[in-house]
């Protein structure tokens, strides 16, 4: 097997990077504090990639999440994961957050409770907390009970879910997550 390739790319929030590899999409990063210290969490996790011009497919997971970030409806559930060495819980937390729309948002115990177990809202939260494909698994339309935003693994954080949360403009989120 080849070595995963990556690529930055602008978008409205900052400098995000795509990594592919021959069965599709292996990371989406958000962007850090700047495009430097993007490319080196992309290469921290994939220390063997290589930069350069994606390939087709990749370039159009790239393009729909630049719209999505721009606040045009897309639907993301069409792009292609590589989930090789993802453990099998967080594939099904994965396969399950994707299915929510833009603009709505779950808890991580109702994920928990459609995998059939209430009980694992915690597993749910570090299962999406190690998501390597960010927006594209929206790991940021998922919070915590009673509508707290719960934890977020992008740089600044909580800050970057509300943001996102925004940008996508979710419902009813203005009580539960103050600064929206």
């Amino acid at each position: 097997m080849t070595a995963p390739g990556f690529a930055l790319f602008e978008t409205s929030i900052g400098r995000c990077a795509i990594a592919w590899g021959e069965r599709g999409i292996v990371s989406l990063q958000l962007p850090e504090a700047d495009e430097n210290a993007t490319r080196a969490r992309i290469l921290r996790r994939y220390p063997e990639a290589r930069e350069g011009p994606p390939p087709p497919d990749a370039a159009r997971a790239a393009d729909q999440v630049r719209r999505l970030l721009n606040g045009e409806p897309r639907d993301l559930t069409s792009i292609s994961l590589d989930m090789t060495g993802v453990p099998d819980f967080h594939r099904r937390v994965y396969e399950l957050a994707r299915t929510i729309r833009r603009g709505e948002t779950m808890t991580y115990g109702e994920i928990a409770t459609r995998l059939g177990d209430p009980g694992l809202s915690r597993a749910v939260g570090q299962a999406l907390g190690r998501n390597p494909f960010a927006i594209i698994v929206p790991c940021h339309r998922v919070l915590a009970a009673g509508g707290r935003p719960g934890g977020f693994s992008a740089a600044s954080g909580v800050a970057t879910k509300r943001r996102l949360l925004e940008i996508e403009g979710a419902r009813d989120l203005q009580p539960l997550l103050p600064g929206l």
